[in-house]
């Protein structure tokens, strides 16, 4: 793990293109800005487990066939 010291307006680079930003400190909470590009996604490490929980789950339901056409078929 890399550990940076930074102050409140500094910033640290990955990569090219995303950049985080210290925007302020309150206590033992800290402030980020991300600037990255729209097309990449970002959760908090708590959501992101969730999300994957979410899928893993949803992967393990078996579908029947026969049901899962009826779904596609137009009324």
């Amino acid at each position: 793990m890399l550990v940076l010291s930074r102050r409140k307006d500094e910033a640290i680079m990955l990569g090219d293109d995303i950049e985080i930003v210290v925007l302020g400190m309150d206590g033992d909470q800290v402030r980020l800005g991300i600037k990255a590009p729209k097309s990449l996604q970002i959760y908090r490490k708590e959501i992101y487990a969730q999300v994957l929980s979410s899928n893993q789950e949803a992967s393990k339901v078996s579908l029947d066939p026969g049901e899962l056409s009826k779904l596609f078929k137009k009324k």
